[in-house]
């Protein structure tokens, strides 16, 4: 077997176990094996192949590190309803403390229980209903509801 067939059917096993597992990296491996495999049909030595296989697997894999693809839909676990439901809900604040640092405090029952709530900076300090926007620890950081 030459070296070119082995850097292709090491890239198509690495195909094949990126299917099976799902992540993207296998795959921009496998590209590197595919690089060392044109290597070899062009008749470099088995260290370029190598060092072709590493640079470029090495350099497509960062291109998808810092891609759009796993930053577009990044969103803090704090704020992700999909994390804490809680998220999106309604909280009645019936009185805001005095500012302490420009940050409007209070209490308020939420869900049966006592509960720290900060009013987020583009909030209004009055009394009604707030959407929770986030929650850190025992905190809710609210927002006036638009209703």
């Amino acid at each position: 077997m030459t070296d070119w067939m082995i850097w292709f059917a090491l890239a198509g096993i690495l195909v094949a176990a990126e299917i099976f597992t799902g992540t993207f990296y296998l795959l921009m491996i496998a590209v590197g094996f595919c690089a060392g495999g044109i290597a070899a049909v062009a008749g470099v030595p088995f260290y370029g192949q190598f060092i072709a296989a590493g640079i470029s697997g090495g350099v497509v894999t960062l291109a998808l590190r810092n891609s759009r693809l796993f930053k577009k839909h990044r969103v803090h676990p704090q704020r992700n309803p999909s994390v804490l439901l809680d998220i999106g809900q309604t909280v009645e604040v019936r009185q805001w403390e005095n500012p302490q640092n420009g940050i409007y405090r209070s209490r308020a029952s939420y869900r049966g229980a006592l509960w720290d709530v900060e009013l987020l900076p583009a909030g209004r300090p009055e009394a009604g209903l707030f959407i929770i926007r986030e929650i850190r620890g025992a905190t809710l950081l609210v927002e006036n509801s638009k209703t």
